[in-house]
């Protein structure tokens, strides 16, 4: 009896393993995902926040003062830029070139000694992550600082934080806009790639391909229900983010819809370019997940700044639509309108958008003939 349960065991485990050999998509499944999933949590994800960008306003030119703001220099978390005045800080922190102004007034070194010494800080809070870090690490550079001088005695110095973009101090404001993209890609993507694989895989496809119907009517007459559906949810997500979570909408609603327009196309044209590729749902599925679902998330900066990331982090992070998409909705919920960034990833997602639409074109007419 022992025997011949052995024998059985020995045949249906050859079997299975044979079985498994020869289905590419479990061998997928079972070693690749792990290995790209350790790779992107493993160097994507950093909570550390380190090189920030910061304006440094020295209003007292004097070496008392000069000497209060010299922790940021070999330092690993921060990145000085010293500006003449406060107005070209300022606009740095507008165009997105620094996170953080430090504002010394003119009358700092006199007004230590009298007891009522303040130093400004200005955090950009539509990184409110990174914000709240930053400041932290400040308030702690000028703590010690005081501690070395001996400025206790003197009623120490007044630390006066300021959150532009993010009034509330609320991370809902940042991760909302975040969100919207994740849902935009989900829909776009994931639902696109495995509705129209199931089409493939069914035969669908081939019952059509010898009516009269074009490539270009049919692969647009899948497109446009789920443009509609994409732009039902992101109807929806803009109602409750504004009554439901109040999060402000400084720039124009008209260019929020039209950039979300321009990434539904992006989202949609790689769906339909991942069903065409593999033609089975299961593929389908776990390619939509790794290729647009993961990346979204960890690579775009819907969770963290890439800035604190690895240099090859953040090269691939840029190469993605996701980042530029994320760059421009977060802006106009909290910053409002900056045309000249706008103008310029807005171009960018046009560009994928072409790349992606006619490469679902082509693949499909390839199969036709």
């Amino acid at each position: 009896m022992m025997e011949g349960f052995t024998r059985r065991m020995k045949a249906l485990i050859y079997k299975e393993f044979l079985q498994l050999s020869r289905d590419s998509s479990s061998l997928l499944l079972g070693i690749v995902l792990p290995i790209i999933l350790i790779l992107i949590i493993g160097y994507g994800i950093s909570l550390d926040v380190k090189n920030v960008p910061t304006a440094v306003v020295l209003e007292d030119p004097s070496p008392f003062a000069q000497d209060a703001v010299s922790f940021l220099n070999g330092s690993d978390y921060f990145e000085p830029t010293y500006a003449t005045n406060r107005q070209d800080a300022e606009k740095l922190l507008l165009d997105r070139k620094v996170n953080v102004i430090i504002d010394i007034p003119s009358d700092f070194s006199t007004a230590v000694y009298e007891g009522r010494g303040r130093i400004q800080v200005i955090l950009d809070g539509v990184e409110t992550a990174t914000a709240m870090s930053t400041g932290g690490y400040v308030e702690s550079g000028i703590t010690s600082w005081m501690m070395r001088k001996g400025l206790a005695g003197y009623g120490g110095v007044a630390i006066v934080n300021r959150m532009w973009f993010n009034d509330a101090n609320s991370s809902t404001w940042f991760f909302i806009p975040g969100l919207i993209m994740l849902i935009m890609t989900i829909i776009g993507v994931m639902l696109t790639a495995v509705v129209m694989a199931r089409e493939w895989e069914r035969g669908t496809f081939e019952s059509l391909f010898v009516t009269p119907v074009k490539p270009v009517e049919l692969v647009l007459a899948k497109m446009i229900p789920y443009f509609c559906v994409a732009m039902l949810g992101m109807g929806i997500c803009l109602i409750l983010s504004r009554y439901l979570f109040e999060v402000p909408m400084q720039g124009a609603l008209s260019v929020v819809l039209l950039i979300s327009m321009m990434y539904l196309f992006v989202a949609l044209g790689i769906g339909l370019v991942i069903s065409a590729i593999t033609k089975r749902q299961f593929l389908a599925c776990q390619f939509s997940l790794l290729i647009s679902f993961l990346p979204c998330l960890v690579l775009s900066g819907f969770i963290f700044d890439l800035r604190n990331t690895p240099v090859v982090v953040q090269t691939v992070g840029q190469i993605l639509p996701f980042s530029h998409y994320l760059v421009c909705i977060r802006s106009l919920f909290l910053s409002g309108t900056d045309a000249e960034m706008l103008m310029k990833q807005g171009g960018i997602l046009l560009l994928y958008a072409a790349i992606f639409v006619t490469a679902a074109f082509r693949m499909t007419r390839k199969k036709v003939e």
